[in-house]
């Protein structure tokens, strides 16, 4: 078929099948770190998403984030993307060698790991029905018009261009994904409150195994997440991957080092560490080199560490760290793109190649990312909350959430 590349087809393919092998991953690596009582529950918000998202990205949320401008490039639309009902089998992608419904559903996939790394905040107190209203509302209205600044040449890219000179670089999802999905986490653990005993007694986790199963399959798929995003099986996807897995490696080390001056080097540190340096690099990964992903992979395990601590220390009940690892760390990428970004590696330079006006961008792309996210996710959470509630009562959450929502146990032997 003409303008196909069958190689990257394939890469494409198979890149799309491991981000959404990501989202079921994630379900396992937050399902650990919870209290058995609320595993089936905690895994399914990363679930869910994944059928969820789907639907809605495939009705409209493509056409929102790809669409022609619309609203002066606030979000997308085209008329044919709606239910994709007027794409043909035999479209290309418009600069790429993949079927345009395949890059359709690659992106798809993104969308629907992004609402399942914000389930974060929700973990052991939300009820099912809030959570789905919810993230419909803001999977539309967040997500889709950040993925159109960013990817789809809307808005924020066009007044960077205008104004800078520079477009925002985000490889793989540094703003997107990472920025939006950890900052609305933050947000919505302040409107919905933390669990009941919180700051009173330990919450452990109740699996580490499965914590490390699940950090297996995101690490894994991650490569699907940051090489796939070439959209070709060519050099950029074969860098993107070499650096993936090295800024993983130095962020794994990186956090289990600087915990080990405080005790002993546990396994979730270097879990975490993982995932941290992991989304450090999303957004660089098709602009730097191996040395660079070390340090901002090193960068992101401390900073992830510490980001941890200052929150216990905040007593705020993010539980499962989506604003300490995804968030802070989405923003560390983006600012480190701007700065060690390399013209033989992507074409673009960064601050050390003297770059000033691209680190610029970053720095705006980042906090126009995090000012809407935060303003829009609390009213849509306020929202929700009053139309059908997102907390479950003091009794269904002190029974667990298993049973409560779900009317399952992970274990049949009981206890928390």
């Amino acid at each position: 078929m003409e303008g196909l590349d069958p190689g990257a087809v394939a890469w494409v393919l198979a890149s799309t099948a491991m981000v959404v092998f990501m989202s079921l991953g994630l379900g396992f690596f937050y399902g650990g770190l919870v209290r058995r009582k609320n595993v089936v529950s905690t895994i399914m918000l990363s679930f869910v998403p994944v059928a969820l998202v789907t639907l809605q990205w495939v009705m409209v949320g493509f056409s929102l984030s790809f669409g022609r401008d619309v609203l002066g490039g606030f979000v997308g639309f085209d008329s044919r993307y709606v239910g994709l009902a007027g794409v043909g089998v035999g479209e290309v992608a418009e600069g790429t060698g993949i079927p345009l419904l395949l890059y359709a559903a690659f992106q798809g996939a993104f969308a629907a790991i992004t609402v399942g790394i914000l389930s974060s905040a929700f973990a052991e107190r939300v009820r099912l029905a809030g959570f789905m209203l919810f993230a419909l509302l803001w999977t539309t209205l967040v997500y889709d018009p950040v993925a159109h600044w960013v990817w789809g040449g809307g808005l924020l890219h066009r007044f960077l261009v205008e104004r800078l000179g520079a477009a925002p670089l985000d490889f793989a999802g540094g703003t997107v994904v990472h920025i939006t999905s950890g900052f609305a986490a933050l947000v919505l653990a302040l409107v919905i409150g933390a669990r009941r005993g919180f700051g009173e007694r330990e919450f452990p986790p109740h699996n580490i195994p499965l914590v490390l199963v699940g950090t297996a399959m995101l690490w894994f798929g991650w490569f699907g997440f940051n090489a796939g995003s070439a959209l070709a099986a060519d050099f950029s996807a074969a860098n993107a991957l070499l650096v993936t897995h090295v800024a993983a490696s130095s962020g794994a080390l990186a956090w289990m080092l600087v915990a080990w001056r405080r005790g002993r080097p546990g396994s979730l540190g270097f879990a975490s560490g993982a995932v941290a340096g992991l989304v450090a690099i999303t957004p660089a990964a098709g602009y730097v080199d191996a040395v660079s992903a070390i340090v901002i992979g090193a960068v992101a395990g401390v900073l992830g560490y510490y980001m941890v601590l200052y929150r216990l220390r905040r007593g705020l009940d993010e539980s499962l760290d989506a604003w300490a690892v995804h968030g802070m760390n989405g923003l560390w990428g983006s600012i480190a793109t701007g700065i060690f970004a390399r013209s033989s590696v992507g074409g673009v330079g960064g601050l050390l190649e003297g770059n000033v006006a691209q680190f610029a961008a970053q720095l705006v792309d980042a906090a126009v990312a995090i000012a809407y996210t935060v303003a829009v996710t609390y009213a849509i959470a306020v929202a929700v909350d009053r139309l059908v509630g997102l907390r479950v009562s003091e009794t269904e959450e002190y029974v667990g959430l298993d049973i409560s929502q779900h009317g399952e146990e992970a274990y049949a032997w009981g206890g928390e």
